[in-house]
């Protein structure tokens, strides 16, 4: 569910948190209080608000007094922000025991647990504000290795909002659609300049152009691509077309090129392979060989391909790459913290309340490594 609080045009008075928003009749010109902004929770209000809705009686109606709670936080978080979330938790919810992780901790003791002969794992993060390459060996993060982009799903979809809004049609405040948009048409390409060429030729021979029939929120709740057939670019009564060219492959592009758009940094393959190249040496081979991808940006098509195709032209010859695609990337880590749940280390992890009681935050800095 979304981490934000929404509001519509059509119905002003009232907010929606959450999942709340598959309650709104009318999501055009929807407008998003977030509580995390690049990555990191500044608005602890909005935050709390969220937290509230889903621990209540609306969604999972938690007993705190009896609950473990397993929650994720950016890598290098501050430290101000790690003692105000663990203050929150053990003094306003009361939790029983609380775990503070990264969501990549989590991933990596899943993909362990699912390959137990493997020493290493390279985990390629790409989520909503940055994408964070980070090696782990033997369990453990590399702290000194670990590379941010920033480049997320965020960036691609205000940069697909601009794409539109220059080419066709003012989009600059439609946020949730463009984002629906960029999530069912864009996709990864193999070859930048042959795709390129091909959106640049006529209709018989162009098969990326794709025509996106826009939800109006009566009949459409939710917009479509049309057929590589259909796609004559003429709309029916009442439809509203947009038509999808090279976007559908510039877009996530960026996510490989980000100085296309000014961010002077690198792309992941290169971020993937600088920072295996900043671990020992003997490690290299083992993390060639167990690249890991999760987060949202995963789900574009051919994403595991582009970046499996990259990272071999660049590696050493004597190296094997592999690349595994988390299944369904999105929450391949909640499935890692349920699986934690389950470990025999688990207890040792976490927090309880009597030893917040006893010791403050001073526990949570020596047990919790983020």
């Amino acid at each position: 569910m979304p981490n934000a609080i929404m509001k519509a045009k059509s119905e002003r008075r009232r907010p929606f948190i959450a999942d709340q928003i598959e309650d709104c009749r009318d999501a055009s010109g929807l407008f998003y209080i977030l509580p995390f902004q690049k990555g990191y929770l500044v608005n602890w209000d909005i935050q709390k608000t969220v937290w509230d809705y889903v621990f209540g009686k609306d969604v999972f109606n938690v007993n705190h007094s009896n609950t473990t709670m397993i929650v994720t936080e950016p890598y290098l978080n501050f430290t101000s922000t790690q003692e105000a979330l663990s203050e929150i938790f053990f003094e306003e919810y009361e939790v029983d025991a609380l775990l503070r992780i990264n969501a990549g901790d989590l991933s990596v003791h899943k993909y362990h647990r699912d390959r137990p002969r493997e020493l290493c794992c390279l985990l390629v993060e790409s989520g909503f504000s940055f994408t964070h390459i980070v090696p782990y060996i033997q369990g453990k993060k590399q702290k000194d290795a670990i590379l941010r982009v920033d480049v997320g799903g965020k960036v691609l979809t205000n940069h697909l909002k601009e794409l539109i809004s220059y080419r066709q049609l003012n989009v600059m405040d439609e946020t949730y659609v463009i984002n629906q948009v960029k999530e069912d048409v864009c996709f990864v390409s193999l070859d930048y300049n042959t795709d390129m060429r091909t959106a640049r030729d006529g209709k018989q021979a162009n098969h990326i152009l794709r025509d996106y029939v826009l939800p109006d929120f009566t009949t459409i709740k939710r917009g479509y691509v049309r057929p590589l057939e259909e796609s004559t670019g003429k709309s029916t009564a009442g439809e509203q077309l947009i038509r999808l060219n090279n976007e559908r492959f510039a877009i996530p592009e960026l996510l490989f090129h980000p100085s296309d758009v000014g961010i002077q940094e690198m792309g992941i393959t290169e971020a993937i392979v600088h920072s295996i190249n900043k671990c020992p040496e003997e490690t290299r081979p083992h993390l060639y060989r167990n690249i890991l991808l999760t987060g949202g940006n995963c789900n574009f098509p051919m994403f595991k391909d582009r970046v499996f195709k990259d990272v071999q032209s660049m590696a050493p010859d004597e190296f094997d790459v592999n690349v595994t695609l988390a299944k369904n990337p999105s929450t391949y880590c909640w499935r890692g913290g349920a699986a934690i749940s389950r470990s025999a280390h688990f207890p040792e992890m976490l927090v309880t309340k009597k030893e917040w009681e006893e010791d403050g935050f001073n526990i949570c800095q020596e047990r919790f490594s983020v």
